[in-house]
């Protein structure tokens, strides 16, 4: 992302702001007024203009001033975020001396999920450590007319299965392709299948290897939008929002937040872009005109859960960035 000049970062921080505090669209004689700005209202229309033209700010009407857009607030939030506010610090001193009290798991993260959404007035979300890919320690293969019966054991508390299509031709393979994965898998711990060097299949095996190595990749990238659990707070807060006022405009993600939180908290790409997803950068529909900040925390026994702000974009990121770390690194200390 290229450098703006200093006065566009300046007016680009100010019209962020005044949007966030305000939902009204702004012009240069306010932002002059309002933030001090060492320049005359023509000075900062011109670096308004000069914005506009970059795609960072937008004209919601030929009359009104500017918003910033999606592109606008990815710029704000790589390049110009401030320090977080007096109320993510004080949440910050107070999860520094929390300590492990809560009789259950769920009593502490709901604990924690509703003082984020009540700091915020945002929806919150924590999902419970989860294991994600556990590790495949063996496999049976089990022919049954024309489909494949694959029998996985993960770690000493996990089984699954497949039920592959067989095609015709390869059922003889499978006795020597079981005993060859036997092999490979004897030689340490294998996540889904990746510890399988299946450069080294042998050439006689290849139609049933190709068969079993899909078979083992699709169960692994499934398997982590099969892992439910997470608790939500905030949905008050979410509806006093203007971008929210009416119902149907938080039907589908709410209706993702229930069926499916593994989709909005662990879509490819957070960590390429800082843990905020912005608009159109999630690849979920339901989030297109939405904010997500996130992060992620570890427990000891390997499970791994995230920890979420959901909003418009229209967000104060700093804070909500900040409170979303304090909520993760508070859960790693308390559960490693």
């Amino acid at each position: 992302m290229q450098p703006l000049p200093r006065r566009q970062q300046q007016v680009l921080q100010a019209t962020v702001r005044h949007y966030v505090d305000t939902t009204e669209p702004v012009g240069s004689q306010i932002l002059v007024k309002r933030f001090g700005l060492e320049a005359s209202p023509a000075t900062v229309r011109s670096a308004m203009g000069a914005l506009e033209q970059k795609g960072l700010l937008t004209q919601p009407h030929t009359s009104a001033g500017r918003v910033p857009s999606q592109q606008g607030y990815r710029h704000y939030v790589d390049c110009l975020l401030p320090a977080p506010g007096a109320a993510a610090s004080q949440l910050e001193r107070e999860l520094t001396g929390l300590s492990l009290q809560w009789a259950a798991l769920d009593d502490l993260l709901l604990h924690l999920a509703r003082r984020l959404a009540d700091l915020t007035g945002l929806l919150s979300l924590i999902t419970r450590p989860q294991r994600l890919a556990p590790d495949l320690q063996a496999l049976r293969l089990v022919p049954s007319g024309d489909r494949l019966l694959v029998f996985l054991v993960e770690d000493s508390a996990t089984t699954s299965s497949l039920n592959l299509r067989l095609p015709p031709g390869i059922s003889g393979e499978l006795p020597a392709l079981e005993r060859w994965a036997a092999g490979q898998l004897e030689g340490g711990p294998d996540a889904g299948g990746s510890a399988i060097d299946w450069g080294s299949l042998p050439p006689q095996l290849r139609g049933s290897g190709e068969l079993l190595r899909h078979g083992l990749e699709s169960h692994r990238q499934l398997r982590p939008l099969e892992l439910g659990g997470a608790v939500a707070l905030g949905l008050g807060g979410l509806l006093r929002q203007p971008e929210f006022s009416r119902t149907e405009s938080l039907r589908p993600l709410l209706q993702l937040v229930e069926e499916a939180p593994q989709q909005l908290l662990q879509a490819r790409g957070a960590t390429d872009l800082g843990g905020v997803w912005i608009g159109a950068e999630h690849p979920h529909p339901a989030l297109r005109s939405c904010a997500v900040v996130q992060s992620s925390y570890g427990t000891g026994s390997g499970g791994v859960g995230q920890v979420a702000l959901v909003g418009p974009m229209r967000m104060a990121y700093a804070t909500a960035r900040s409170a979303v770390r304090s909520v993760a690194t508070v859960l790693e200390r308390l559960l490693t």
